[in-house]
């Protein structure tokens, strides 16, 4: 409910006047007033002041609105940040507030923030009749001569009434009698003698005098009227100025004069007695100022505050003796003294400030008051100049507090600014208030590593769990956002997961070893660990972690060739012809280790004939050391031992079975190598054998003679093979160490049949002359036209043969070929036995 009453009669030319006078106030000002009664109850809805400027409700609690005062003590009004109304906070007095002016105005200011606005509020009180007529005295005495004549006046002490207008003292009745009436003229109250008196019939009369005022419903108040016959007393006292005025500083000191008041009456004797006192006039004015009875000297009596009160005006009365009475007013102005030093008052604050608010951010709002007035009001703010703070004046009294720089608070994080206010006295007075602001961390800086870059050595064999190295990083931000938490980053090491490899801790960077390590397998990898806050959002950081596996002598040398396969062995055909220094055959080995673990070297640990053959120490080639003689046994047996260099050395052994013979024909059974056989069972898949050797064999020439028939290629040969050891046997991790005794990948027997044994079953293997790998699962195959380039190539004739079969089956084995290498004069003849 809005109120919007006025207690005034007004014409409608001066209603609209004064309408039109108060919306151009509040166009040019933006300011909103309000009409209400006194005495209102707390909690009364005044009106709704976001609708009155224009705004949403739901704004006001966004932008913090609240009344503020300025030299009020009390606020009596509040806002309802839910509705936007305007709400009563304290009961109004409009007669202890504002006294008998006409209008009473009180100044309450509505503050908004983001961005600060400020708005006059103007609360004009209207009177309502809670106040009845009183009589400064409970009984007049009046001493009337009785010689008084018909129509003889008797001022009488007007009745007030604290409340204003219709609502104050509108007439007096007086109680019906038979000598007096009343008169009432502007304002004076006079007692008219309309019989005369007669002391001898009625000595004194009492008469009850009514003060009405014109308010709903109407209040009174009475006196009596105590009228004394005696003899004339027809003058009253008259003061020498109808209006006595003094100005007085604040703060004077007790027993301090203001003004004294003179009155003359010219009568005589008792009738001549003037005394003073004050008419009526209000508990509070009587508590500060006193009058003498006799000399009418007005002194201070209490303390004098022009913040409180800035003028006093008060009634006195000279009486004489027989109780005739004149008035007169006083009028006292305060003249202000610096005696206010300026109050800083803290409206709003964020705090703390996060470290990333950018400069010109307003941080809190400050307002200073200062209670005098003029030059004693006017005050000057500062702060210090070390600080990224400054304040900006705003409206009024108010500034703000705004960041004038970059804050960081790793740097400083607490800030103590202290206001200082000054005014413009004299002597100035000033105040000062400590703000204190806290700087919040803002997640601003990633984790650094103590390191570019980790290294981490583990030998191989070690224990799953051992600790490998450390990685630290340091995050100087606060709480979660300086706490550090380490993370593998996904990846894989030649297939295998990180994460199967390593582990690190989270909270120490401690990194451990998940799985036993294989050197053979890892040698050495990076891994890359992760240093990740909590901040929201998380900031991070990478380093490498290069892993270096150090060899263990773990891997015992593995002889490629002879392969050492079970229930089975090979048995190589020497011609008996061979020189001294002739190239027999080759043991093959190779060693998973690394370094001087994997140096290997070849030794003859036992032979039928030590002096007929020798092994390079690192090269594995057995040779003949002597040319072969008629005298050594056609069956030798060589056991090979191949050791690595490592401490301790490990080995591995293998045998060597060789013929010495120029032909198969010329060699005995071979039961005697392989023993135990069946010959029974050696026939049934030697026929096998030859049957599906002979397919394949004529399949392979008719082949053979399409493709030559096609190309017209000379001369025409049947096929050329290679004879190699197949990659197979070497392991995926094998690494070539020069004249360490390491078979190389390029080293290959070449053996070649003659045209004259396409009726042999066969089964060959091929292995190209230039680098290229060949895959572990497979066997190199070339056509017969590939072979017989090559073997045009070769030396440009093709005058020596080889002829080389192998018959294949398990547990038997019976020798059919026999040949000659064609680069070399050396002869190599090699049965396989499975």
């Amino acid at each position: 409910m809005q109120f919007l009453k006025r207690t005034h009669r007004f014409s409608s030319k001066g209603l609209v006047c004064g309408f039109a006078f108060f919306l151009l106030l509040h166009s040019a000002f933006g300011d909103v007033s309000y009409s209400i009664p006194e005495e209102m109850k707390p909690g009364i809805v005044i009106g709704n002041i976001a609708k009155d400027l224009g705004m949403e409700a739901s704004r006001l609690s966004a932008r913090n609105a609240r009344i503020d005062t300025t030299r009020n003590r009390k606020r009596y009004c509040d806002v309802k940040l839910s509705t936007g109304e305007l709400i009563a906070a304290e009961r109004i007095d409009r007669e202890g507030l504002c006294g008998k002016k006409a209008s009473c105005v009180l100044k309450q200011e509505l503050v908004l923030e983001n961005p600060l606005e400020l708005h006059l509020i103007s609360l004009h009180v209207q009177d309502i009749n809670d106040n009845s007529p009183q009589f400064n005295e409970d009984m007049i005495d009046i001493e009337i001569q009785e010689s008084a004549v018909k129509g003889a006046r008797f001022r009488l002490g007007e009745a007030h009434d604290a409340d204003i207008g219709q609502h104050s003292v509108q007439r007096y009745t007086l109680e019906r009698n038979d000598h007096f009436v009343l008169i009432v003229d502007n304002d004076n109250v006079e007692l008219v003698l309309d019989k005369e008196l007669d002391r001898e019939q009625r000595h004194d009369l009492k008469l009850l005098l009514t003060a009405l005022d014109g308010g709903t419903p109407q209040r009174s108040g009475t006196v009596v009227i105590h009228v004394t016959v005696l003899d004339a007393n027809d003058n009253a006292p008259v003061f020498s100025q109808a209006t006595y005025k003094a100005s007085l500083p604040e703060n004077s000191p007790f027993n301090t004069k203001v003004v004294t008041a003179s009155a003359t009456d010219a009568d005589e004797g008792v009738n001549g007695e003037v005394t003073f006192d004050f008419g009526h006039v209000s508990e509070e004015v009587k508590k500060i100022f006193s009058i003498d009875r006799k000399s009418g000297d007005i002194r201070v009596i209490g303390n004098i505050d022009y913040e409180e009160v800035s003028i006093f005006e008060m009634r006195i009365k000279a009486k004489d003796g027989l109780g005739l009475a004149s008035y007169a007013d006083v009028v006292i102005g305060i003249t202000d003294i610096n005696d206010n030093a300026p109050e800083i008052y803290l409206k709003s604050l964020t705090n703390p400030i996060p470290e990333n608010a950018s400069p010109g951010t307003e941080v809190g709002i400050v307002n200073v008051q200062d209670m005098d007035s003029e030059n004693n009001q006017q005050v000057r703010c500062s702060i210090p100049q070390n600080v990224p703070f400054k304040l900006v004046p705003s409206i009024k009294n108010y500034y703000s507090l705004v960041t004038t720089g970059e804050l960081d608070r790793e740097l400083v994080s607490d800030y103590n600014i202290t206001i200082t206010a000054t005014d413009e006295g004299s002597p100035p007075l000033s105040s000062s208030k400590l703000v204190q602001l806290s700087v919040s961390d803002v997640n601003d800086n990633p984790p650094v590593f103590e390191e570019q870059s980790y290294s981490a050595h583990m030998t191989e064999n070690n224990k799953p769990g051992s600790s490998m190295c450390s990685v630290t990083a340091q995050d100087p931000d606060w709480r979660q956002n300086g706490t550090v938490i380490y993370s593998l980053l996904p990846g894989d090491v030649n297939g295998v997961s990180v994460s199967s490899l390593l582990s690190v801790n989270g909270d120490t960077g401690v990194i451990h070893a998940v799985r036993s390590f294989d050197y053979e397998q890892f040698r050495s990898f990076k891994v890359h660990v992760q240093a990740r806050d909590n901040g929201s959002p998380p900031l991070s950081s990478n380093v490498t972690i290069n892993v270096f596996i150090a060899d263990v002598n773990d891997n015992s040398p593995q002889i490629l060739y002879p392969a050492p396969e079970l229930n089975s062995f090979m048995t190589e055909l020497v011609p008996k012809a061979a020189y001294g220094g002739s190239l027999i055959s080759k043991v093959v080995a190779v060693d998973a280790d690394s370094g001087q673990n994997a140096w290997l070297s070849y030794h003859i640990v036992k032979s039928i004939d030590p002096g007929l053959f020798t092994i390079g120490l690192h090269s594995g080639e057995i040779r003949t050391q002597r040319d072969i003689s008629e005298s050594d046994s056609m069956k030798q047996n060589l056991i090979v031992a191949v050791k690595d260099n490592g401490r301790p050395s490990l080995s591995a052994t293998c045998s060597i079975y060789l013929l010495i013979s120029d032909n198969l024909a010329e060699v005995p059974e071979l039961k005697d190598i392989s023993s135990g056989e069946n010959n029974s069972r050696l026939t049934s898949y030697l026929i096998i054998a030859l049957v599906s050797v002979s397919t394949f064999f004529l399949t392979f020439i008719i082949v053979i003679l399409a493709l030559r028939f096609c190309r017209r290629r000379k001369p025409r040969l049947l096929f050329d093979g290679a004879v190699a050891i197949p990659s197979a046997y070497l392991p995926p991790n094998y690494a070539d160490v020069d004249g360490a005794g390491t078979l190389r990948s390029g080293y290959n027997y070449d053996a070649y049949l003659t045209t004259g044994s396409r009726t042999s079953d066969f089964k060959f293997f091929v292995r190209s002359y230039n680098d290229n790998t060949l895959p572990a699962d497979q066997t190199l195959r070339k056509t017969p036209t590939d072979f017989a380039e090559a073997l045009q190539n070769s030396h440009g004739s093709s005058e020596y043969g080889f002829q080389k079969l192998k018959i294949i089956r398990k547990n038997k084995c019976i020798p059919l070929t026999r040949g000659v290498l064609l680069h070399g004069q050396e002869l190599l003849s090699i049965i396989k036995v499975k």
